[in-house]
Protein backbone atom coordinates (compact mmCIF):
# COMPACT_ATOMS: atom_id res chain seq x y z
CA UNK A 1 0.00 0.00 0.00
CA UNK A 2 1.53 3.28 -1.31
CA UNK A 3 1.92 6.04 1.58
CA UNK A 4 0.74 9.69 0.83
CA UNK A 5 2.80 12.44 2.06
CA UNK A 6 0.58 14.47 4.84
CA UNK A 7 2.31 17.43 4.13
CA UNK A 8 2.98 17.64 0.21
CA UNK A 9 0.86 14.81 -1.03
CA UNK A 10 3.36 12.89 -2.49
CA UNK A 11 3.14 9.21 -2.97
CA UNK A 12 5.82 6.89 -1.61
CA UNK A 13 6.42 3.16 -1.36
CA UNK A 14 5.20 0.94 1.18
CA UNK A 15 7.67 1.12 4.35
CA UNK A 16 8.48 4.09 3.90
CA UNK A 17 9.52 6.29 6.57
CA UNK A 18 10.32 9.64 5.18
CA UNK A 19 8.80 11.69 1.89
CA UNK A 20 11.21 10.84 -0.99
CA UNK A 21 9.74 15.08 -2.50
CA UNK A 22 9.87 16.94 0.92
CA UNK A 23 11.33 15.14 3.57
CA UNK A 24 8.17 14.73 5.97
CA UNK A 25 7.27 11.87 8.13
CA UNK A 26 5.16 9.55 6.56
CA UNK A 27 6.09 6.37 8.50
CA UNK A 28 3.76 5.22 11.46
CA UNK A 29 1.83 7.05 14.36
CA UNK A 30 4.12 6.09 17.49
CA UNK A 31 0.49 6.17 19.22
CA UNK A 32 -2.71 4.81 18.16
CA UNK A 33 -4.44 8.62 19.42
CA UNK A 34 -4.94 11.32 17.03
CA UNK A 35 -2.33 14.29 17.25
CA UNK A 36 -3.57 16.73 19.96
CA UNK A 37 -2.61 20.37 18.43
CA UNK A 38 -3.04 23.00 21.12
CA UNK A 39 -5.47 26.06 19.95
CA UNK A 40 -5.32 29.72 20.29
CA UNK A 41 -6.96 33.09 18.90
CA UNK A 42 -4.78 36.50 18.96
CA UNK A 43 -6.53 39.22 20.50
CA UNK A 44 -6.15 42.67 19.96
CA UNK A 45 -2.99 43.16 21.57
CA UNK A 46 -1.45 40.49 19.77
CA UNK A 47 -0.74 37.90 22.33
CA UNK A 48 -1.68 34.13 22.16
CA UNK A 49 -4.92 33.14 24.14
CA UNK A 50 -5.10 29.68 25.04
CA UNK A 51 -9.13 28.41 24.00
CA UNK A 52 -10.95 25.12 24.57
CA UNK A 53 -11.49 24.14 21.08
CA UNK A 54 -15.25 22.76 21.68
CA UNK A 55 -15.79 26.06 22.89
CA UNK A 56 -14.82 27.83 19.72
CA UNK A 57 -16.59 25.20 18.12
CA UNK A 58 -19.77 25.33 20.26
CA UNK A 59 -20.20 29.19 18.74
CA UNK A 60 -21.04 27.65 15.59
CA UNK A 61 -18.04 26.31 13.02
CA UNK A 62 -14.28 26.91 13.45
CA UNK A 63 -11.34 26.96 11.10
CA UNK A 64 -7.79 25.89 13.05
CA UNK A 65 -4.83 26.06 11.08
CA UNK A 66 -2.92 22.53 10.87
CA UNK A 67 0.46 23.20 9.11
CA UNK A 68 1.97 26.11 7.39
CA UNK A 69 3.77 29.68 8.49
CA UNK A 70 4.45 28.29 12.43
CA UNK A 71 0.77 29.48 13.01
CA UNK A 72 0.24 25.98 13.65
CA UNK A 73 -2.92 25.84 16.14
CA UNK A 74 -4.54 29.42 15.44
CA UNK A 75 -7.74 28.91 14.85
CA UNK A 76 -10.86 31.21 13.79
CA UNK A 77 -14.57 31.07 14.71
CA UNK A 78 -16.97 31.29 12.35
CA UNK A 79 -20.20 32.91 14.40
CA UNK A 80 -23.46 31.21 12.79
CA UNK A 81 -24.74 35.00 12.46
CA UNK A 82 -21.84 36.14 10.53
CA UNK A 83 -22.41 36.06 6.29
CA UNK A 84 -18.88 35.68 5.39
CA UNK A 85 -15.40 35.38 6.34
CA UNK A 86 -12.43 36.61 4.09
CA UNK A 87 -8.93 34.70 3.35
CA UNK A 88 -6.07 35.68 2.04
CA UNK A 89 -2.76 38.12 2.26
CA UNK A 90 -4.24 41.60 2.39
CA UNK A 91 -3.56 42.73 6.29
CA UNK A 92 -7.59 43.02 6.85
CA UNK A 93 -8.71 39.55 5.92
CA UNK A 94 -10.27 37.60 8.58
CA UNK A 95 -7.73 35.06 8.68
CA UNK A 96 -4.91 36.58 7.13
CA UNK A 97 -2.34 34.44 5.83
CA UNK A 98 0.93 36.30 5.51
CA UNK A 99 3.02 33.74 2.18
CA UNK A 100 3.58 34.73 -1.32
CA UNK A 101 1.88 31.65 -1.78
CA UNK A 102 -1.42 32.94 -0.77
CA UNK A 103 -3.05 35.72 -2.69
CA UNK A 104 -4.30 39.16 -1.40
CA UNK A 105 -7.72 37.52 -2.18
CA UNK A 106 -8.09 34.05 -2.02
CA UNK A 107 -10.47 32.84 -0.88
CA UNK A 108 -14.46 33.70 1.03
CA UNK A 109 -16.28 31.29 3.16
CA UNK A 110 -19.96 32.26 3.17
CA UNK A 111 -22.96 30.96 4.72
CA UNK A 112 -25.61 29.74 2.04
CA UNK A 113 -28.58 28.29 3.21
CA UNK A 114 -27.67 27.45 6.57
CA UNK A 115 -24.31 25.84 5.36
CA UNK A 116 -20.71 27.18 5.18
CA UNK A 117 -19.40 27.42 1.30
CA UNK A 118 -15.71 28.10 0.66
CA UNK A 119 -15.44 29.96 -2.82
CA UNK A 120 -11.98 30.50 -4.40
CA UNK A 121 -11.27 34.07 -5.57
CA UNK A 122 -9.82 33.25 -8.59
CA UNK A 123 -6.63 32.97 -6.57
CA UNK A 124 -3.33 31.63 -8.44
CA UNK A 125 -2.25 28.90 -7.01
CA UNK A 126 -6.02 27.55 -6.45
CA UNK A 127 -7.97 26.47 -3.52
CA UNK A 128 -8.37 22.89 -2.14
CA UNK A 129 -10.55 21.24 0.29
CA UNK A 130 -9.37 17.38 1.05
CA UNK A 131 -6.88 17.50 -2.30
CA UNK A 132 -9.12 18.38 -4.74
CA UNK A 133 -9.00 21.95 -6.61
CA UNK A 134 -12.29 23.35 -6.06
CA UNK A 135 -14.12 26.69 -7.25
CA UNK A 136 -17.06 26.74 -4.54
CA UNK A 137 -17.39 23.48 -2.00
CA UNK A 138 -20.11 23.36 0.68
CA UNK A 139 -17.88 22.76 3.92
CA UNK A 140 -18.11 19.82 6.02
CA UNK A 141 -16.66 18.77 9.54
CA UNK A 142 -13.77 17.89 8.96
CA UNK A 143 -13.34 19.12 5.88
CA UNK A 144 -9.09 20.03 4.81
CA UNK A 145 -8.51 23.26 3.24
CA UNK A 146 -5.34 24.15 1.68
CA UNK A 147 -4.84 27.75 1.18
CA UNK A 148 -0.80 28.77 -0.24
CA UNK A 149 1.19 26.66 1.86
CA UNK A 150 -1.75 26.35 4.74
CA UNK A 151 -3.43 23.74 5.70
CA UNK A 152 -6.59 24.02 7.95
CA UNK A 153 -9.53 22.33 9.10
CA UNK A 154 -13.27 22.98 8.92
CA UNK A 155 -14.80 22.13 11.97
CA UNK A 156 -18.34 21.82 12.88
CA UNK A 157 -20.40 20.47 15.41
Amino acid sequence: MALHCPECGFVNPEGANYCQKCGAFVGPAESPKDPVTATYRIDETGDLIPVELEDVVAQGAALVIRAGGGRVGESFALAEDAERLTIGRRPDSAVFLDDVTVSRDHALIVHRGGDWHLDDLGSLNGTYVNRHRIDTHRLQDGDELQVGKYKLTFLSR
